[in-house]
């Protein structure tokens, strides 16, 4: 049933498609529509690298529209913005975006941590999902594996806050993050970029387009090569920690008569080489004797086996039509696939004390259906959305020091379907006056198949090892789940002025649920006590149920004097039910030390903040005709507290909400940026400047003094020279200029306190391990001072 309903699917989008590309020629009369189809976009962050006036146009409701009359906390970049201040990859515009966190995720250059407003997750392994959506080109990236994006051939990137279910569906449930990349050119061009600095870095960018007869067929692709070298170095391996080893492309063809029909074929290659990344150790290794590292950048870890190899690929095909003024019909078909092997060196010594190869395959086919609709003071959007997932991590967890070598393999498979049909509609009342309602009704399908197999004397066969498999599996599970949810949202916007919007909303998110693919079936408890595991007992043991979120705004935006002054600020509060809190630790299974899943629905949590963000164009012809001032800046503040945690102390629900707190929320997030920008000889040359900050992050809901990075600030700068005819570029860029340590992740195996999460401590004055000899306390660390320059040529 499943598969036809896919096949029909999918001939929907590609007779719709192919309808588009022989449709007649229409022309566009309505403003909004014509900024659809030229993908404009002016920013705040365009104000401060200089670019002309003009609204800041968005398309964070499926429609290209002013940012001011969007009733959403928007932050949005433009590409030639983000290539003025030296942006390298998605995580930098989070050092500017209140309440956001974007992070590399610990032992790889490619995985991608998440957070807005204290929704996130951090977890990589199959069966647990994203809480914020990341969209490259309106595709949905189901996985987070491949999705820390680099900045190349970018139209703009869009950073949505709070729950965006009713328009971008699964998992935005705590927001979305857009990269849309750059349309062809009616005319030819080609584009040159390079950057060189220090640590060796070595980029190089090469995009090209061109039309095809009158250019209404457009072809157009870009390659990239990014490399550097590593911040520190493996000890015991030889290689360089934090290196950078990538190369990527995309390609797409075109059809596209500027007025009202759009049709684009791409596809996207990446392949990363990276070095896998080592952890810091934060202790002196138990065992071993190891002192600690004086380079927080350096590691001493052993494991070479998988080699660390991330591949990821895509194809998409989105087809717009406009059938008149009124319709516009839309579709977005996509394959995804990505493949990685990783090498974790958990303790990050030589011997294998805790250390996990694994692997992530995951693939995705979507396809989305919208008909939008304006009419006057009318605008909206129906739609229907599939996906069809498959994600697998096999791994294997090495305890060799532990005579005579241990290992436990596990496979694990997590399936998904979803169907989802949508609304969205908002209607003018009057010029002050608007109303937007709208809704998703999401059917999920989780299906997991799980196997966890003991060693003896080595590691699993799939990864080379030499072990021999002892005693019955201690998880072999098959199981489905299924879940639907109805998730609404509403605003009224009064306008009070041309240029200002006041607006109140409330918006529900909502994560399906799933299987733990860590969880040991043969520690279910046996609830009706009749001494054997029942068929539902191991289900209801490794499964975790869905989280819901309801959130309310109101928030302020304007752009006034003449656009010189632009600012927003959001009021929000989220109530947060059943939230899923996946983790591990060391366990004992059948008398044997090892490494279990604990994951649990703990309970209730509570967000309230405030958010502002302002760009003021302050001085024009101070020094030189024509120049100009712009000062930016933005202000996160959010109370984020678990009001109910439960977890199950010595088989008994205990609430420890009092000594828990939210991970990867930082009460306050600022930044200030200045930007001058003059006219000297044939061109225009441009300084900027942004310092920001974060106050305390913890890393796990468990505290922990020793990973918990305390409040910091970065210093970036960059100073740009673009001749008159934007024929060629030079820039000098700094990242991090005061070369400030901080911390972004870390692995804790230490026994703590089950209430307060206190780590615990021998009467030698040593920390106790919980898994492996060493005691594993390691920690991962953002990039140090970077400077490099930067070269651009177009014709």
């Amino acid at each position: 049933m499943a598969s036809n309903r896919l096949t029909t699917i999918l001939r929907l989008g590609t007779a719709l498609a192919a309808l588009t590309a022989a449709a007649p020629l229409y022309a566009q009369t309505e403003e909004a529509q014509a900024a659809a189809a030229n993908d404009a976009t002016t920013t705040a962050a365009d104000d401060s690298a200089g670019t002309d006036d003009g609204d800041i146009v968005v398309t964070a409701r499926r429609r290209a529209e002013s940012l001011v009359n969007v009733p959403i906390a928007v932050t949005a970049y433009s590409g030639e913005a983000l290539e003025t201040q030296g942006a390298l990859d998605i995580t930098d515009i989070a050092d500017t975006t209140p309440n956001v966190t974007l992070e590399t995720s610990r032992g790889t250059n490619s995985t991608l941590s998440a957070f807005i407003r204290g929704v996130g997750q951090q977890d990589p392994v199959a069966g647990f999902e994203q809480g914020v959506g990341i969209y490259l080109d309106d595709v949905y990236l189901n996985r987070p594996q491949a999705a820390v994006l680099d900045i190349y051939d970018v139209e703009r990137i869009e950073v949505l806050r709070g729950p965006q279910g009713t328009l971008y569906g699964r998992n935005t449930i705590g927001g979305a993050v857009k990269y849309v990349t750059r349309r062809i050119s009616r005319d030819p061009q080609l584009h040159l970029r390079a950057n060189l600095g220090t640590y060796k870095q070595a980029d190089g960018v090469v995009s090209a387009s061109t039309p095809v007869g009158d250019g209404t067929l457009r072809f157009g692709g870009s390659v990239a090569r990014l490399s550097r070298g590593g911040f520190g170095d493996n000890l015991t391996t030889g290689d360089e920690n934090y290196n950078k080893d990538i190369w990527a492309a995309r390609l797409s063809a075109e059809v596209n008569n500027d007025r009202n029909v759009f049709v684009r074929l791409s596809a996207d290659y990446t392949d990363d080489k990276s070095n896998a990344r080592g952890g810091h150790r934060l202790i002196p290794g138990y065992a071993s004797g190891a002192p600690v590292l004086d380079n927080v950048y350096d590691t001493r870890g052993g494991l070479i086996v998988p080699p660390q190899h991330v591949k990821s690929y895509g194809v998409s095909l989105f087809g717009e039509l406009n059938l008149s003024e009124m319709v516009t019909v839309r579709s977005i078909t996509a394959f995804r696939k990505d493949d990685s092997t990783t090498p974790i060196d958990f303790d990050a010594l030589p011997a294998a004390d805790l250390d996990v190869a694994g692997e992530y395959n995951n693939k995705q086919l979507s396809q989305e259906l919208q008909v939008l609709v304006h009419s006057g003071g009318f605008n909206g959007l129906i739609g229907g959305y599939y996906l069809d997932a498959t994600a697998k991590t096999p791994f294997d967890v090495r305890l060799f020091t532990t005579s005579p070598g241990f290992s436990a393999f596990t496979n694990a498979e997590a399936d998904t379907e979803t169907f989802a049909v949508f609304g969205d509609f908002t209607y003018d009342f009057s010029q002050m006056f608007s109303v937007s309602v709208g809704g998703r009704y999401t059917w999920d399908d989780r299906e997991a198949t799980i196997l966890r197999q003991n060693y003896l004397g080595g590691g699993s066969t799939l990864f080379g090892g030499l072990g021999i498999p002892f005693g019955a599996p201690s998880t072999n599970f098959h199981g489905k789940r299924s879940f639907s949810k109805f998730t609404p949202r509403a605003s009224l916007s009064f306008k009070p002025a041309e240029g200002q919007n006041l607006y109140v909303s409330y918006s529900k998110g909502f994560k399906g649920g799933g299987f733990d693919p860590r969880g040991v079936g043969v520690n279910a408890p046996d609830l009706n006590h009749n001494g054997v595991k029942d068929q539902d007992e191991v289900p209801d043991f490794l499964g975790f149920d869905p989280e819901t979120v309801d959130s309310y705004e109101v928030g302020y935006k304007a752009s006034l004097l003449d656009r010189r002054l632009n600012l927003a600020v959001a009021l929000f509060r989220a109530d947060y039910t059943d939230v899923q809190i996946p983790g591990s630790s060391g366990c004992t299974v059948g008398g044997i030390q090892t490494f279990c899943g604990v994951t649990t629905n703990a309970g209730k949590a509570r967000f309230q903040g405030v958010e502002f963000e302002t760009s003021a164009k302050v001085a024009r012809d101070m020094i030189n005709t024509g120049d100009q001032l712009t000062l930016s800046g933005s202000l996160g503040y959010i109370d984020a507290k678990f009001r109910e945690y439960i977890t199950n102390i010595a088989a008994k629900p205990t609430d420890v909400a009092a000594f828990r707190q939210v991970q990867n929320t930082p009460k306050w997030t600022a930044s200030g940026s200045l930007n001058y920008d003059t006219p000297m000889g044939d061109g225009n040359l441009n300084f900027n400047t942004t310092v920001s900050y974060r106050s305390k992050t913890y890393q796990f809901e468990i505290p922990n003094p020793y990973i918990d990075q305390k409040g910091y600030a970065l210093w970036d700068a960059s100073l740009v020279y673009r001749s008159a005819d934007d024929r060629w570029t030079i820039g000098l860029h700094g990242k991090n200029l005061l070369d400030k340590q901080y911390k972004t992740s870390g692995y804790v195996f230490l026994a703590a306190d089950p209430v307060t999460g206190a780590l615990l401590t021998a009467p030698n004055g040593r920390f106790i391990p919980s898994l492996g000899k060493e005691g594993t306390l390691t920690a991962f660390y953002g990039n140090p001072r970077q400077v490099f320059v930067s070269l651009g040529l177009n014709f």
